[in-house]
C-alpha cells in the first residue's frame, strides 16, 4: 500500500513501548497484568494502579470514529500536496478508554461522520537508515 502522506513523511523513531503498535501489523494495546487496565500511549507504569507489569494484547483491529477534523492548512512543507486529508481519533474495539490518531484512508474525507465504524489498514514502509519495516496503523470505513 502506498503511504497515505507519502514515502518521504517522517518515520516515528522506535523504542520499546510504540514498537509493537508500528512494526507488528496488528492493533497492539498496552494492558495492565494486575488491574487489566487499557492504555495509549503505552508507558512503563500502568496509569491506573502505577503497576510495571505490562504487555501488549492484540485487538481486533476495528473501532469507531470519535472526532475527526478535515485539514486544509498543510502544518508541514512536505503535506503541502496532500491538503485536504483527515486526521481522526478512533476507539479501539476491545480497550476500553484507549484511542489512537490515524488518516481515514480510501474515502472522500468529508464523507467521514463521528461513529463511523471504521477498520485498520497498514502501510508498509522501510527506515532507509536502520532498514527496520515498519506497518504503519490507518483506517479504512468498515460496515457497521
Amino acid at each position: 500500500m502506498t503511504r497515505y502522506l507519502g514515502d518521504d513523511f517522517l518515520l516515528p523513531p522506535l523504542t520499546p513501548n510504540n514498537t509493537p503498535f508500528f512494526t507488528s501489523g496488528s492493533i497492539q494495546i498496552q494492558f495492565c497484568e494486575d488491574c487489566d487496565h487499557a492504555q495509549q500511549p503505552p508507558d512503563d507504569l500502568c496509569y491506573a494502579c502505577q503497576g510495571t507489569r505490562l504487555a501488549f494484547r492484540v485487538m481486533p483491529g476495528t473501532g469507531r470514529v470519535e472526532s475527526a477534523v478535515l485539514v486544509h492548512h498543510p502544518v508541514h512543507p512536505m503535506l503541502v500536496e496532500r491538503v485536504p486529508y483527515l486526521i481522526a481519533i478512533v476507539s479501539i474495539d476491545g480497550a476500553p478508554g484507549c484511542s489512537v490518531t490515524g488518516n481515514v484512508m480510501g474515502c472522500a474525507p468529508e464523507t467521514v461522520e463521528i461513529g463511523a465504524a471504521v477498520r485498520a489498514v497498514f502501510e508498509t514502509a522501510e527506515d532507509p537508515k536502520s532498514g527496520q519495516k515498519y506497518l504503519i496503523p490507518q483506517w479504512e470505513l468498515a460496515a457497521d
